[in-house]
């Protein structure tokens, strides 16, 4: 059982910045793809942005590309998402995400679309207001 809390949501006016946390407990991350998730009240959770468990391969959502950047400190069991210029679209519920046991040997852009085939846990979500 893997328990997801993310932190770092809040208010912000448009062109600004916020830092999310998501901090995993309960087993191990370091071999794990983890990844953000978004939604709007209403809305299907939209893909936002994913990491290899090395950090070397990431993947992002066109509407947050250039803006936004995924990363992952695996000694902390910690995945962030630096979050600049920020836009009025981008308010959501942000969620973190987390997909333990890849294969091995296989290239990471790989292991990215497998983790969005379906991630083992989800965190609660931390809100995002981008609002002037």
């Amino acid at each position: 059982q893997v328990q997801l809390v993310e932190s770092g949501g809040g208010l912000q006016q448009p062109g600004g910045s916020l830092r999310l946390s998501c901090v995993a407990s309960g087993h191990t991350i370091s071999r794990s793809v983890m990844g953000w998730y978004r939604q709007v009240p209403g809305e299907e959770r939209e893909f936002v942005a994913s990491i290899t468990w090395s950090g070397a391969v990431t993947s992002y959502a066109d509407s947050v590309k250039g803006r936004f950047t995924i990363s992952r400190e695996n000694a902390k069991n910690t995945v962030y998402l630096q979050m600049n210029n920020l836009k009025l679209e981008d308010t959501a519920a942000y969620h973190c995400a987390v997909r333990l046991n890849p294969p091995a040997d296989v290239p990471g852009s790989w292991l990215l679309r497998w983790f969005r085939d379906g991630p083992d846990y989800w965190g609660p979500g931390t809100q995002v207001t981008v609002s002037s």
